[in-house]
């Protein structure tokens, strides 16, 4: 039996610009749950610095935005999906500036619009260098003024409760059947360290990425692949996990780990060089510095093993002083940190991992293979990045799957989703216990992202993929151990999504046997359209 407070009608798993936004899209009709890990929204979105891409100037186009997309995105993305969510872009916007969001405006009263590599024009909409700060605190505050939706923050998805899981539970049941459909969410309260089952017809995965998953990472602490870990583990197809996005230029300083540096700052005129002064990116593009991010990310790679050197350098001394304090306050300000001005002397920056292009497969509504199983924003697999992300897409992609998920949600309850809940079983800790000591574990989260930079980061080759894929199925095999004899806690639910999501992106590199976008591998470097310009899609038969 379940609590009343335990039975919703909708049920978030995440607390980013995409769920929020789902959230407030649905609140005025029905009853709405958010799990948040955390508090204070230390989400992916809260991180982003950049902006918010949509064609919003006068000397831009909806075809251009589509266009751009498309080349970054090395001829796997779905042109109608692009085109869908670029064309909704600037009803996006004015949604968040109606919510409370304040971005940046230009002298004429529109919004300052600024530029990335891939674009062909400028389209970023942005609140100076922390534009996913300030969507975050927007829209936070409007989900916690409102009365229909419950936050539960410090509440950890652990598991999806499908009627499959229930029937297997009683010895019948195929994941992810034909049949099979979502019934709620296992979630540990960590504060109670309790876990429970919240019902709820429809559950919406907005999980964000899987950063976590390498040791070099511009992704919070959160981002360990939950919603992809538990769609896959319930059944529903993923797509396309090769394609993981390094951001070419994050703050290289050991009291520093984890700091991006906008792409924006290339945007405005920054210059890439060596140490010794080199402009190198003219060697390997003809945007020079503001090429894709695969190709910027692949020639910083390229120059750092041909030298030897730890870094490379973010000139923006040429700029006006006070034009960059004003335009990358938050940059300026953890560079001055650490004595590092960028008004007078370059960043020394390195590639990081930074988003998933792939994710849980969902249709045009947003839906998963499972039903009543939806998935947005980087826990999905669209079809908009395809295989490279264009700069700033995702914050639109985010907002626009939103509102499609909302009106997909609310036909499904209309349709009789909402009808008598189906009972689903309390939590079972069988025979687990108190762990006795956390160096397994401890040591199993430093070998998986250890590994996963050495052999499956920016450049690959069957030898160090198999090599990969031999290590994580041992250390699967040992999480998966300890997560079943322990209670569980926050460290053996993310580190059991962890190596879950380690092995899809190992297992999909090996599967693509070409090189395309963000996936580059030394055995097939040419791109092969005539037999892989086609998604990667894998998908469990049986349940963990």
């Amino acid at each position: 039996m379940h609590r009343p407070e335990d039975r919703f009608d909708v049920v978030i798993v995440g607390g980013g610009i995409a769920g929020f936004s789902l959230a407030l899209d649905l609140a005025e009709q029905v009853r709405v749950c958010v799990l948040a890990k955390g508090a204070d929204g230390d989400t992916n979105t809260r991180w982003a610095q950049g902006g918010i891409a949509a064609v919003l100037g006068d000397d831009d186009s909806f075809d251009a935005h589509v266009e751009d997309t498309l080349v970054a995105g090395a001829g796997l993305c779905r042109e109608e999906e692009v085109r869908r969510i670029v064309e909704a872009g600037p009803a996006a916007i004015a949604e968040l500036l109606a919510r409370g969001v304040s971005l940046d405006k230009a002298d004429d009263g529109g919004l300052q619009l600024t530029r990335e590599g891939g674009h062909s024009a400028r389209r970023i909409a942005h609140a100076h260098d922390h534009t996913g700060l300030a969507i975050q605190d927007a829209l936070g505050q409007r989900v916690r003024e409102h009365g229909n939706i419950e936050l539960r923050e410090h509440h950890l998805a652990v598991d999806l409760i499908t009627r499959a899981k229930v029937a297997r539970g009683r010895g019948v049941g195929q994941p992810g059947g034909r049949d099979d459909r979502v019934l709620g969410v296992y979630a540990l309260d960590v504060a109670a360290a309790e876990v429970h089952a919240i019902a709820a017809p429809v559950v919406v995965l907005a999980t964000g990425g899987a950063g976590r998953c390498y040791l070099y990472t511009s992704n919070p602490g959160g981002a360990t692949g939950d919603g992809v870990a538990m769609a896959y583990r319930a059944g529903a197809r993923v797509a396309n996990m090769e394609f993981f996005q390094f951001h070419p230029t994050a703050l290289y300083h050991p009291e520093r780990k984890n700091f991006l540096v906008s792409e924006a700052l290339r945007g405005e005129g920054g210059i890439l060089r060596t140490a010794d002064g080199d402009a190198f990116m003219a060697r390997y593009h003809p945007l020079q510095d503001l090429a894709p991010r695969d190709i910027v990310a692949r020639a910083i790679d390229r120059e750092l093993k041909t030298r030897g050197d730890a870094s490379v350098y973010l000139d923006m001394t040429h700029l006006p002083p006070d034009f960059l304090v004003e335009r990358f306050p938050t940059i300026h300000r953890a560079c001055m940190e650490v004595e590092i001005d960028m008004r007078r002397q370059p960043i020394p920056v390195v590639p990081a991992a930074h988003y998933m292009c792939g994710g849980v497969q969902v249709d045009a509504d947003c839906r998963t293979t499972i039903s009543g199983l939806l998935a947005i924003g980087e826990v999905s697999c669209s079809g908009l990045h395809g295989a490279n992300r264009l700069a700033s897409n995702s914050l639109l992609e985010a907002a626009v799957q939103a509102r499609r998920a909302a009106a997909t949600a609310t036909a499904l309850l209309e349709q009789g989703a909402r009808a008598p809940h189906l009972d689903v079983p309390s939590w079972d800790v069988g025979e687990a216990s108190s762990p006795d000591e956390r160096v397994l574990m401890n040591q199993a989260w430093d070998e998986i992202r250890r590994l996963m930079w050495n052999y499956v980061g920016i450049v690959r080759s069957n030898r160090r993929l198999i090599r990969a894929k031999r290590r994580l199925e041992l250390i699967y095999g040992e999480v998966r151990e300890e997560y079943w004899r322990f209670f569980v806690s926050p460290e053996t639910v993310e580190l059991r999504n962890l190596a879950t999501v380690a092995q899809l992106i190992v297992d999909s590199a090996l599967i693509r046997q070409e090189s395309r976008g963000l996936h580059f591998s030394l055995d097939y470097p040419d791109t092969d359209d005539d037999n892989w310009r086609h998604d990667t899609v894998l998908r469990r038969p049986l349940s963990d």
